[in-house]
């Protein structure tokens, strides 16, 4: 067989040792190897940053779902909690009061309520349930105290409401707003304040009895912090706070347990010395009526006054503290006793400041 001639271009000639190398055609170069090793590098690296980042992205929807689930179980426990407590408080104190009943005796600071639950380990209360099989690792450390809130001025006696229907008319209480007066004077605040808080109490508890439509004025305070709605800086407030309440009606000075400075405001003509004789004097025998402090201390003997004062309270605060792992819960509850049925008026629930809810 003989094969076909080739081309003049594809023959190969052979060196004169015999061997021969096959060479490219002439004037073509080779393909740049190391290009083509950089588009791989670049290419591998696109991938890896790709995949960690689905990766990271994962990892923090993973980690952000078990947040999100803890932080509601702990909202959850607690919740149950400090519901728990509530219900704990307002069983002693309808205990206090049908003791009240049978004894006679009067509200005061010896009493059960009056005592400030420590900080103390949850499992503590539930070891004494033998057939409770809760989780003892559960980090949770409960706190409280119940304050008489009747232990303070309330700033919603300043207005009294005369008439009925149509015919409603809030008026100010001189009375109680000289005691007002003699508080802030003693605590040194601005009276400007007492009196355009007044004045804007007044005129918006006129507008909520005649005037059905929304209007311009402050709205009327529940608790001591809306007492900024009326135009009490925040400074003033917090000197307030261990003088002053805010309730929703009318209510006595209970001499048990107020202040010595709320009782010198309270009682016209009375000084601070005395004041703190009314203190001593229950300390060592609580008052059952208001006779028993103008036999203690004669100086207070025509200065009392049966709707401004008392020796009993209805009102209350009790106050709940939790420590639940890595956050801090608290609540404070108001609630009113009228004989042994004992009602939550309002609550409110909030983390401390830097704590996880």
């Amino acid at each position: 067989m003989k094969w076909p001639p080739r081309s003049a271009a594809a023959r190969v000639a052979a060196p004169r040792g015999g061997c021969f190398t096959l060479g490219r055609p002439s004037g073509e170069t080779s393909p740049p190897r190391s290009g083509q090793r950089g588009a791989a590098l670049l290419l591998a690296m696109l991938t890896v940053t790709l995949v960690a980042t689905l990766a990271s992205a994962a990892l923090w929807q993973q980690w952000r779902s078990t947040e999100v689930e803890q932080a509601e179980r702990q909202r959850v426990q607690a919740g149950w909690i400090l519901t728990g407590a509530l219900d704990w408080a307002r069983l002693i104190l309808r205990e206090d009061a049908r003791s009240n009943q049978n004894s006679g005796n009067a509200d005061h600071l010896g009493e059960p309520w009056a005592l400030p639950l420590e900080e103390a380990r949850l499992s503590s209360f539930l070891a004494a349930d033998k057939s409770n099989n809760a989780d003892n690792t559960l980090e949770a450390f409960l706190s409280g105290e119940m304050i008489d809130m009747q232990s303070r001025l309330n700033f919603n006696n300043l207005v009294r409401t005369t008439g009925g229907g149509a015919a409603a008319k809030a008026e100010m209480s001189e009375v109680d707003l000289r005691a007002f007066s003699k508080l802030f004077e003693q605590l040194g605040l601005p009276l400007a304040e007492l009196t355009n808080a007044a004045a804007e109490l007044r005129n918006t508890t006129q507008l909520a009895l005649t005037d059905p439509l929304p209007s311009r004025s402050a709205l009327l305070p529940r608790k001591l912090s809306h007492l900024g709605w009326l135009g009490i800086s925040r400074a003033s407030l917090a000197t307030l706070e261990p003088h002053v309440a805010v309730l929703p009606e009318r209510s006595s000075l209970n001499l048990n347990t107020a202040s010595p400075q709320a009782i010198y405001a309270s009682l016209p003509g009375l000084d601070m010395a005395q004041a703190r004789q009314v203190v001593a004097a229950r300390e060592r025998n609580p008052f059952k009526n208001l006779g028993d402090v103008t036999q203690a201390v004669p100086a207070t003997a025509g200065k009392l006054n049966e709707d401004a004062h008392g020796t009993r309270s209805r009102y209350f605060e009790v106050r709940g503290r939790l420590r639940l792992e890595n956050a801090v819960i608290e609540e404070r509850s108001l609630v009113v006793r009228n004989n042994l049925d004992v009602r939550v008026s309002w609550r409110e629930r909030f983390a401390q400041p830097g704590a996880r809810p």
